[in-house]
This record gives structure tokens, sequence and C-alpha cells, in this order.
């Protein structure tokens, strides 16, 4: 089975994508923020009670 990493190396070669990939990284980053955030406070919402 392939890791999203691997998958992600290999659509990063082609150069549209890639060149896509680095304009959202900003968003990506700020998304990254909030979660590590809410998961540093305990506020992660736990989806499987919805279930």
């Amino acid at each position: 089975m392939r890791t999203f990493d691997d998958m992600l190396s290999k659509q990063l070669q082609d150069e549209e994508f890639r060149k896509e990939y680095e304009t959202i990284q900003p968003e990506l980053d700020v998304i990254r923020a909030i979660v590590d955030a809410r998961t540093s406070q305990n506020m992660t919402l736990d989806i499987t009670c919805y279930i």
C-alpha cells in the first residue's frame, strides 16, 4: 500500500501540480496551525459519537 507521502512525492514531480500545491501552501499552514492549537487544548471533536 502506498502512503500519502509516496503519492504526494510522485504528484509533485508534475510541474503544474507542484505550482498549484505551492500556491495553496499558506492556507494549508493555517489549517495545520488551527488543528494543532485545538489538539493542544483538547478541543478536538470526536466524530464517532455522531455516527
